[in-house]
């Protein structure tokens, strides 16, 4: 197998990890499973530890780059090119928002637990 195509498998399958880590955060909130979204947000935070070590861009978009010339957004990655794009302001801004909704559904369940008693 190509080199490049096997760089962005894993660069794919890092990404929708990482997605997915941050479409579940809200469900698991709405589940009062904030054990989970702790983990979750944890391992969504070590990524962004990491694109802020990397100058904002992942290391295997740099692995990635050795193996051709294409520079286009998803150069090194299974995406859409407008999601490539996009990816970081779109995840991103859905983090946050998700992380302050999981941060509300926590502060109420704490109150409606401190309520019951």
């Amino acid at each position: 197998m190509d080199t490049l195509v096997v760089i962005k498998l894993l660069h794919t399958s890092v990404w929708v990890l990482l997605a997915g880590c941050v479409l579940a955060l809200p469900i698991l909130a709405v589940k009062c499973r904030f054990d989970w979204v702790l983990i979750l947000s944890v391992v969504v935070l070590v990524e962004c530890g990491v694109l802020a070590v990397n100058h904002l861009h992942c290391p295997l978009t740099d692995l990635a780059a050795r193996f051709t010339d294409n520079r286009e957004a998803n150069f090194d990655i299974y995406l859409p090119l407008w999601l490539a794009r996009y990816n970081k302001a779109i995840f991103g801004s859905l983090f946050v928002m998700n992380e302050a909704f999981s941060f509300w559904c926590w502060k109420k369940d704490r109150h409606s637990r401190g309520s019951a008693r």
